[in-house]
């Protein structure tokens, strides 16, 4: 069975978060558009928040995170409160380091 990627909706392909994070890089044109980019986002912390602790470092989720669109970035944070407001202070150096430049889009 050859399988085919393309044809498959990006919300049915699973993503290699740990390989993204261990190498710190999404591929070329991996996000192509807004919706896909939320996509990501969603299931972005659903896995940071699902896998043990230790199993990335706040240094590898920001890398990953500024490769994301500002837009994308906010969501990211707004997801990640929605879902789990408890965790916000273990993200709160990475939350502020990312909100300081973005000031006028931040949400409460």
């Amino acid at each position: 069975m050859t399988s085919q990627p393309e044809s498959v909706p990006f919300a049915a392909q699973a993503i290699p978060f740990d390989q993204f994070l261990a190498s710190g890089q999404l591929p070329e044109g991996y996000l192509l558009s807004e919706y896909v980019a939320e996509q990501f986002v969603e299931r972005l912390v659903h896995y940071i928040l699902s896998v043990p602790s230790g199993s990335y470092t706040m240094a590898q989720l920001s890398k990953i995170l500024e490769q994301l669109d500002p837009k994308a970035q906010v969501f990211f944070f707004k997801r990640l409160k929605e879902t789990s407001p408890d965790c916000l202070k273990d993200f709160a150096p990475l939350y502020y380091g990312f909100m300081n430049e973005f000031d006028s889009l931040l949400f409460t």
